[in-house]
């Protein structure tokens, strides 16, 4: 589980992110990428999974799938870095490792996009 220092948590983070950041999609997902000049602290992320998704029990699935996914993801993101990571509606009907693997191509490629090399092996 992403500890609640990783945690992106506050509407002006989660629009700032998505308006002004990098932005990348596949099937089933799309991740926003900004990293605020002077960043300083913990990498965070967030997720936004809509009532298009399903019920509730569904969307609260479908994120802990994405939180899972993203531990592993979080030390290739620069400090102070911000995520958000959205679910389009299809994204509940996919077996999970083809979501994990979704997960990854897409956060790689923001990351591409944003021009930040990854770090460590």
């Amino acid at each position: 589980m992403l500890t609640a220092a990783h945690r992106l948590r506050k509407s002006a983070e989660f629009t700032t992110t998505t308006r002004s950041g990098f932005r990348s999609a596949k099937t089933h997902l799309v991740a926003h990428f900004h990293l605020p000049s002077g960043g300083a602290g913990p990498a965070k992320v967030g997720f936004t999974v809509s009532a298009s998704v399903g019920g509730s029990v569904v969307r609260h699935r479908l994120t802990r799938q994405l939180r899972a996914g993203c531990l592993a993801l979080i030390a290739d993101l620069p400090a102070g870095s911000r995520l958000v990571i959205r679910a389009l509606p299809t994204a509940s009907q996919v077996p999970k490792p083809v979501l994990q693997a979704e997960l990854v191509g897409v956060v790689r490629a923001v990351l591409s996009k944003a021009s930040v090399k990854r770090v460590g092996p």
